[in-house]
């Protein structure tokens, strides 16, 4: 599995104005059923999320949207922010069977392995 590092731009953003990607901090591991991939995407719910599956390619598009303040701003430590992260897929992986959930802004993605490349038992007769 390859992945995409690099702040990237894109003609428009998430909110439709000419903007920057950041790129979320990702953890990749292997399991005996598959890969698991988790993003952290501070402040973006599912509403927010779009995960995408094309060929070999899955892309992670996180947009963090920020309420006005209700009254003078002071000071904003905190501002909206649009993520994306592309990873190019092991051929292995069922895609069928992908699945995605976000929890408090960390997003998990399940990446199974197809049965023909899963390690099988070989019974000796």
């Amino acid at each position: 599995m390859s992945t995409n590092t690099t702040l990237e731009k894109d003609q428009k953003s998430a909110n439709g104005q000419a903007g920057a990607f950041v790129s979320p901090d990702v953890n990749i591991f292997e399991t005996n059923e598959g890969y698991v991939l988790e993003a952290e995407m501070p402040g973006v719910n599912k509403e927010g999320l779009d995960v995408t599956l094309e060929d070999n390619v899955i892309t992670l598009t996180g947009r963090k949207q920020v309420e006005p303040l209700p009254g003078k701003a002071l000071f904003r430590g905190s501002y909206g922010a649009n993520y994306r992260r592309v990873f190019e897929l092991d051929p292995a992986i069922d895609k069928a069977k992908v699945s995605a959930k976000i929890d408090q802004g960390l997003v998990t993605i399940s990446l199974p392995k197809s049965e023909q490349v899963k390690p099988r038992k070989i019974n000796v007769n």
